[in-house]
């Protein structure tokens, strides 16, 4: 099993929510995050006046799923969380952890048939 941790635009997450679902990966937590990167920051507007900001608003999805869909989740979130083409600097990341153990609370359910 492993955990996949996605940092991705928040634009981004419908699209990315649907793929995973046609895919069958239904179970995740999806949670607000921000970050600093390559980006540096941006410079937004409020009532007109220009102020700096170092951190970027991502959201963060984090996906337990059983070593077979390791390589369809992981392909899935890279195609629908690209902007463009080739993609751009600020698209995201993926991290990838190994899971030693998986237990349902509501029952005795343990191991992979567990996530």
């Amino acid at each position: 099993m492993k955990l996949v941790t996605a940092f991705i635009q928040p634009p981004k997450l419908p699209a990315v929510l649907a793929g995973l679902a046609r895919l069958g990966v239904e179970r995740l937590t999806v949670c607000d995050g921000q970050g600093y990167a390559r980006q540096r920051g941006q410079s937004p507007l409020y009532r007109g006046h220009e102020y700096k900001t170092q951190l970027l608003r991502k959201v963060i999805l984090e996906i337990v799923v059983n070593d077979d869909y390791l390589d369809r989740t992981i392909q899935a979130i890279t195609q629908l969380a690209r902007t463009g083409p080739d993609g751009q600097i600020g698209d995201g990341k993926i991290l990838v952890t190994s899971v030693d153990q998986a237990i349902q609370i509501g029952g005795t359910v343990r191991g992979p048939e567990a996530v």
